[in-house]
């Protein structure tokens, strides 16, 4: 289902309107998009993800008109979204190629390429920043430049690109069983409506693009109470993606024949959760199975959370809530529950005025009854 905004008179819809323009500009400061692109990456993350539309300029221009609301960015980004032609498909995209930028293993301590802390605020105390206030542009760019200089010194001849993935430590243990290759095309849930069961091209396009405060309680509800599922985090990263296009003017099977198109910044997550199965003669053994969870940006809780419910969805367990793929995929959309909740505020004036008939009458009905006793 899908809502719109309230309709009602066109003058006082006019005015609502400008009253909102006005509390937007009664400060009387232009927030340039250009500032907000620069200093509002983890906003621009969260609303590209939940909007499934990677544009960096579009994300800061919704995040400037709805005044930082990130619920109603993302309205506004998929509603445009909705108009756009698609003209290509990408090629598939294999992650192992990802140009690293941070890359840690809570499963491994020493692991091939290194741990690659990045940018976090995992290692920040997590105080207040006075002298923010007082932040200058001169002093921002003189840091920037000595940043940039000292760190290309350091970096030299790195090749982050290609580094090994943890999950095949384990399966050269045989650990992790190898997956089995279903090269069916994923289905398209911007197209087809969904139905259920669902399938996990489905489920996945439904997590990566749901409300991070909704994939993040969720996977936190699986996490401590409902099968307490507590995976390991075999391998986080976060990079940037190469993405290419078969040549436009022409069909081609020729991999070499293609277009580089640009690339996008993405999070990655392959959790270990561990398993238990039956063997011959009752023989239980601990295996291992993995959660997988991807995102566009740097936006790690949301993307460890989605390898939670990836698991649960793909082995359910049905006692559980975060099981029911129903419960799940149908909750953490932003755009439905968000408009769901918000039509509320739409008038209900016949369907209550009905309820209150009722009430009255059956109040009328009982009094006789009442001053008898």
């Amino acid at each position: 289902m899908g809502y719109v905004a309230v309709k009602g008179g066109s003058i006082a819809i006019e005015q609502s309107i400008n009253k909102l323009k006005y509390e937007r500009l009664k400060g009387k400061r232009i927030l340039a998009v250009e500032d907000i692109k620069g200093g509002m990456r983890g906003l621009i993350d969260q609303v590209m993800s939940e909007s499934s539309l990677y544009s960096e300029e579009l994300a800061a221009i919704a995040i400037k008109q709805t005044e930082g609301n990130s619920e109603e960015a993302v309205f506004v980004l998929r509603a445009y979204r909705s108009t756009l032609p698609r003209k290509h498909y990408t090629k598939i995209v294999d992650t192992a190629n990802m140009a690293v930028e941070r890359r840690i293993s809570a499963s491994f301590k020493d692991i091939v390429g290194g741990q690659i802390l990045g940018a976090s605020y995992d290692y920040t105390h997590r105080l207040m920043d006075f002298d923010l206030i007082n932040e200058t542009l001169a002093e921002a760019a003189n840091w920037v430049k000595e940043f940039e200089e000292q760190y290309i010194e350091q970096q030299g001849n790195t090749d982050l690109s290609k580094l090994p993935k943890v999950v095949d430590y384990l399966r050269k243990e045989g650990l992790i069983k190898n997956c089995e290759e279903d090269n069916r095309e994923p289905l398209d849930i911007t197209k087809k409506s969904l139905e259920f069961p669902s399938e996990r091209s489905e489920r996945l396009q439904i997590l990566t693009r749901g409300q991070t405060g909704a994939v993040t309680s969720l996977g936190y509800a699986a996490l401590r109470a409902y099968g307490a599922t507590h995976p390991t985090v075999g391998e986080l990263r976060v990079g940037k993606l190469d993405l290419y296009i078969n040549n436009p003017l022409y069909s081609s099977q020729d991999d070499e024949d293609v277009f580089y198109i640009g690339d996008i910044s993405v999070t990655e997550v392959e959790s270990f959760i561990p398993n238990v199965t039956e063997k011959k003669h009752g023989e239980k053994e601990l295996e291992f199975v993995i959660g997988y969870g991807i995102c566009y940006g740097q936006n790690e809780t949301k993307a460890i959370a989605m390898s939670i419910l990836d698991h649960c969805l793909e082995t359910p367990d049905y006692r559980y809530p975060t099981s029911n793929e129903e419960f799940v995929l149908f909750h953490i959309d932003c755009v439905e529950s968000t408009g769901f909740i918000s039509h509320l505020k739409l008038p209900h004036y016949v369907t209550f005025q009905s309820k209150l008939d009722s009430v009255r009458k059956t109040r009328k009905e009982k009094s006789p009854n009442e001053n008898k006793l």
